[in-house]
């Protein structure tokens, strides 16, 4: 019961608006200029023409910038060049094989053996 309330009344809302919404797509438009031969009585100038191409390629460039940091920002891409600072910048085999036996890993004959493989 209540769903037939609401349709009748938004039945009755619409029938009550389209008046409104016709009458405000009959509006007319002025034809012509009422200033003059030009848009705003500009004249012609040269101006509107060297600028609006150097407007345009300025905004076109801007929205370029901002599309490129966005992606950037997303995708987590700032710091990807930058040497992590808890890593050393190169690491041996021997390193490794240290820093295994350091943490544990590995027992004393696995790091000998592995010190005789890599020829140390």
């Amino acid at each position: 019961m209540r769903n037939r309330s609401k349709i009748a009344v938004l039945a009755i809302a619409g029938v009550v608006l389209m008046p409104a919404l016709a009458l405000a797509q009959q509006t007319s438009q002025p034809t012509g200029y009422p200033c003059g031969p030009y848009m705003m009585n500009w004249g012609g100038g040269w101006y509107g023409m060297a600028l609006g191409p150097l407007f345009m390629i300025l905004v076109l460039a801007l929205v370029i910038a901002v599309a490129v940091l966005l992606v950037r920002w997303l995708s987590g891409t700032w710091h990807s060049n930058q040497p992590s600072s808890h890593l050393p910048p190169f690491r041996t085999p021997l390193d490794i094989l240290k820093e295994r036996y350091a943490r544990g890993e590995i027992n004393k004959e696995q790091f000998e053996e592995g010190r005789h493989v890599l020829g140390e």
